[in-house]
């Protein structure tokens, strides 16, 4: 008897474009979200987005209240919620990058409302996903959470934000090669729960980036238009899963171990680009596909070595021997690497 079900939670509209961002107050309305909205944002893109968003809401009569974070933590998700509760808040919009985003995601979901997602940098894709990630310590908690109801993506204001941001959000998305081919591992030697529909949407998400590396540019408003679109397809191919599994393998784990060792150096989508290389390594040797991924992060200014990371050759190593360490999720690492085989991956790719 066939008992299978799935039960797959997408967002009802995503606006992407130029000027966008002032078609808001309608995008809203169209997902029949009511009430006062509370709109989180970080300082930054306060300015940048979230303060004309509030004049929006204002004019249209919504009386909006806003919260600032300061960092991804989980004291700033109570922070959120007690704003929330004060303001007797109908729906939440997060307004930034991963830091604002995510910390409303996960308060929406305690709280039961709706969620709109406002990017103001193409830099991860957590801006779609049912996911949030927040650092505790020495480690990095992925958490759970319903995906925004809308999204609200201005290729203008993604555009102008900075250029290293972006290329940290197209490292992310390249790395959907080495996550899906760890959890097809996963799945045949673990019996992990795996899609193809999802995983295939993942890999084609970063085939995309990886053929116009070439042609994403600073400034470009066609070349924001392309990111997040990939960052659409990945967020979405999470969504599909149930999981971070198309788009987080052995690659997040080096820079989650990057972030206990060497933490601040660099971002964490830089971090996972350099990760992919290394682990493409792993799973297909000296002559596989990892000149193709190092080649495209290159072409994208994105880093490829240790050096352009700003870390030392033997925390790429410590890293990479201790990066199973960091969650319970099979891959290419098993129950880890030694030193000699992580120093020769490193090496013969040329990160170190």
């Amino acid at each position: 008897m066939f008992e299978k079900s799935s039960w797959i939670r997408l967002p009802r509209n995503v606006v992407v474009g130029h000027d966008v961002l002032d078609d808001a107050v309608e995008v809203v309305a169209d997902v029949h979200l009511a009430g006062r909205p509370l709109v989180v944002t970080s300082p930054t893109p306060k300015e940048v987005a979230a303060d004309g968003l509030v004049a929006q809401f204002e004019e249209a009569g919504h009386d909006p209240v806003v919260t600032v974070v300061e960092e991804a933590t989980f004291s700033s998700v109570e922070q959120v919620l007690a704003a929330a509760e004060e303001a007797d808040a109908g729906f939440l919009v997060g307004v930034g990058g991963g830091k604002a985003i995510d910390i409303a995601k996960m308060a929406a979901d305690e709280l039961g409302v709706g969620f709109v997602s406002v990017p103001t940098a193409a830099s991860h894709d957590g801006i779609v996903s049912g996911r949030g990630s927040v650092p505790e310590g020495d480690t990095r908690h992925s958490v759970s959470a319903a995906p925004p109801i809308a999204v609200i993506a201005d290729t203008g204001v993604l555009a102008d934000a900075p250029w290293e941001l972006t290329t940290a959000g197209c490292a992310d998305i390249i790395s959907n090669y080495t996550a899906v081919k760890d959890w097809r591992l996963a799945n045949r030697l673990k019996n992990v729960t795996y899609s193809e529909y999802s995983a295939a949407l993942a890999e084609m998400t970063a085939e995309l980036l990886v053929d116009s590396a070439g042609s994403i540019k600073p400034g470009l408003e066609e070349s924001a238009w392309m990111v997040v679109k990939a960052l659409v397809s990945s967020g979405v191919a999470m969504s599909i899963a149930g999981s971070s599994r198309p788009a987080s393998g052995a690659e997040h784990l080096f820079s989650h171990q990057l972030d206990r060792i060497a933490p601040g150096k660099a971002l964490h989508g830089h971090q996972v680009g350099v990760g992919t290389i290394l682990v493409e390594y792993l799973h297909t040797g000296e002559n596989g596909d990892w000149t193709a991924v190092r080649d495209a992060l290159d072409t994208l200014d994105a880093p490829t070595t240790a050096d352009d990371l700003g870390i030392t050759d033997e925390e790429v190593v410590e890293a990479l021997t201790h990066a199973h360490e960091i969650r319970d999720r099979y891959t290419i690492l098993g129950d880890g690497i030694s030193e000699e085989a992580a120093i020769e991956a490193a090496t013969r790719t040329d990160v170190i």
